[in-house]
């Protein structure tokens, strides 16, 4: 049983998170029994690189960190599939093309196969990195059409859009506190750089709530509307998304820093302009990442994948765990170095965990736990909880079962894959070092044991007895392990 909770813990550390709305740490606690949390999602049009993974590797850290505070977390995440456009630099030939619509007719596909094939990489890169898809809502852009439009009636009805050749518009002139987050200076924004040039726009920070379709040619993705045949714009469904599911009201929305500026202080402005309710209490943003110093960019060729990590025999949570070395508010630099690094010390902790530490059950150290939990809690410093952890590792003087139990404790938030349940996660530490390790046993114990697998997957434990036996007698132990046997000469 879980030792810790707010109800039967009241003085555990109070979880104190950085505020963008408000600038400053602020302590933290939702408006209900349930944490009401959104984190903007991918637009699925192409495969997300590692730049791409953090804000999501953050979003599951803060659900945890959340669940072992002992609140519930109800988690939904958007798939952008229609809406979101070109034109993030002036002078683009494409300025205004739809990114799915856009690929697919580049690779004379439907849009529906680009969508699929996206989305089906990028749950597997979740699954990959230790993130637990089965406790967070999945919504497609697509599949909230209704929602989105009857958002937009509600703002016209109350007098904040107007209509162009383009579209329907929302008029941040009448949204009083338009750049609140982030303390934008609306003043000096140019036009150009982040916001498309539009004939009929009246102020600069309008935004589109639906785009007409082109006169002259068929979307793939189009669909009715009061106001004539297009598609909603890119910021309108993620507030549509998360009111459907959460209320009019969250308690905490994240994203990258990008999604500050423009993404972020529109869905603010038609979401609380349509209910007259504060949209999100917390909004936090994580950083950044270049790659040797220079930005993620398919142009200079630096673009890396998931996949990429596993073809260089490396571990996805190798990934995750360089990630949590660093606070999510600071920018990162990745070189494989740093990587092989991580994963060094991964497998150095998986081996520590499951060839020293007995799988008998212990009890969690409450003042490592503690210390660890204020880390924690000081707006999620996994650097110094890592710190931690690392003590305890080396810790000779904590028994084995409670060091076992602590670290156990740890990994609720870190998900490192220390739960014996996660043994495919384990059997993916099997890198380098581990492979060097094996080729030091003798072929023929290699050999014991593979027969031995094959009559323990047949069921006939009578006979991997005898090879066990047999293993011993040649100098050499078998000793099970999530990760897959383990040899230890006598």
């Amino acid at each position: 049983m879980w030792p810790f909770s707010r109800t039967k813990s009241p003085s555990l550390p109070p979880l104190v998170l950085h505020n963008t709305l408000s600038g400053q740490d602020d302590a933290f606690a939702p408006l209900g029994r349930t944490v009401k949390m959104y984190n903007c999602g991918p637009t699925v049009y192409d495969y997300q690189h590692i730049g791409n993974m953090r804000p999501y590797i953050f979003a599951d850290t803060l659900r945890r960190a959340l669940e072992v505070n002992g609140y519930k977390v109800k988690q939904v995440i958007n798939f952008t599939d229609v809406g979101h456009l070109t034109g993030d630099n002036e002078g683009d030939p494409n300025v205004g093309q739809d990114k799915v619509e856009k690929k697919a007719a580049e690779e004379g596909l439907s849009v529906e196969v680009i969508v699929t094939r996206v989305t089906k990489a990028y749950y597997e890169d979740l699954d990959r990195l230790n993130i637990n898809r089965g406790k967070i809502i999945f919504a497609r852009a697509t599949d909230h059409i209704r929602e989105q439009i009857a958002l937009v009636k509600t703002l016209e009805e109350k007098g904040y859009t107007y209509k162009t050749e383009d579209g329907i518009y929302f008029d941040t002139s009448k949204f009083r506190e338009y750049g609140k987050l982030g303390n934008i200076d609306i003043e000096g924004l140019k036009e150009g750089a982040r916001v498309e040039k539009v004939s009929g726009k009246k102020n600069l920070t309008d935004f589109a709530l639906w785009k007409f379709s082109p006169k002259n040619a068929k979307r793939q993705q189009e669909w009715d509307s009061p106001w004539g045949v297009g598609f909603p714009g890119w910021h309108l469904e993620c507030s549509a998304i998360a009111m459907s599911f959460l209320g009019p009201q969250l308690d905490i929305h994240t994203g990258g820093i990008d999604h500050i500026p423009i993404h972020h202080n529109n869905e603010i402005a038609q979401s609380e302009c349509a209910t007259g309710k504060q949209f999100s209490r917390f909004w936090l943003h994580n950083a950044f990442i270049t790659v040797e110093g220079k930005k993620i960019s398919k142009s200079i060729g630096n673009t890396i994948y998931v996949r990429n990590i596993i073809d260089r025999g490396l571990s996805p949570i190798a990934l995750r765990l360089w990630f949590l070395g660093a606070h999510y508010r600071s920018p990162m630099n990745f070189s494989w170095e740093a990587l092989e690094g991580s994963q060094t010390a991964l497998v150095r902790l998986h081996r520590h965990f499951v060839e020293d530490l007995p799988t008998k059950s212990g009890t969690v150290d409450e003042g490592l736990f503690r210390a660890f939990l204020e880390a924690i809690n000081n707006d999620l410093d996994t650097p110094k909880a890592l710190a931690i952890m690392w003590d305890t590792v080396k810790n000779t003087t904590l028994p084995d079962p409670e060091k076992r139990a602590t670290l156990l404790a740890f990994d609720r938030v870190l998900g490192l894959g220390l739960s014996e349940s996660n043994a495919k996660l384990l059997a993916m530490l099997a890198g380098k070092e581990h492979r060097l390790a094996i080729q030091e046993i003798p072929s023929e114990i290699h050999t014991i044991s593979e027969e031995r697998e094959a009559a323990r997957s047949k069921g006939d434990f009578a006979e991997a007895d005898r090879l066990r036996a047999l293993a011993a007698e040649k100098g050499y132990q078998i000793e099970d392990t999530p990760a897959g046997p383990k040899f230890k000469k006598l």
